[in-house]
């Protein structure tokens, strides 16, 4: 499951994930992403998991033709929310290894500091 929410940031893309994601929710937030870019827009991202259940295999092609197609330059800043620690740390990694992408990772009791993290991107 991945569902569109609002965190009363006017510029980024947010969603909540729980469970298996989809190809067609994974195409839903892609088409987004591709819409902001499409308009010169960096792409802010917040994120929240609440449990991981996979991917469908199309989900995943999905989202790998669209990295080689656009890259990952168009993202600005991602706030990975959850209560997974092993999480968090894999999204600070991630802000290390592409250093191009303000990332960090988030509990969810510090869910009001991430969104304040994206609202000064």
């Amino acid at each position: 499951m991945l569902e569109m929410t609002d965190i009363g940031v006017e510029d980024a893309v947010a969603y909540r994930v729980g469970g298996k994601i989809t190809e067609e929710e994974m195409t839903s937030v892609l088409s987004i992403f591709k819409d902001k870019i499409d308009k010169g827009e960096k792409l802010v991202v917040y994120q929240e998991i609440e449990s991981i259940g996979g991917a469908e295999f199309d989900a995943m092609v999905e989202k790998l033709k669209f990295l080689f197609d656009v890259g990952l330059s168009h993202f600005s800043k991602i706030a990975v929310v959850t209560h997974k620690k092993w999480i968090h740390h894999l999204a600070d990694f991630e802000g290390k290894l592409f250093k191009n992408i303000d990332m960090r990772g988030f509990s969810i009791e510090d869910k009001d500091k991430a969104i304040a993290f994206l609202r000064n991107a």
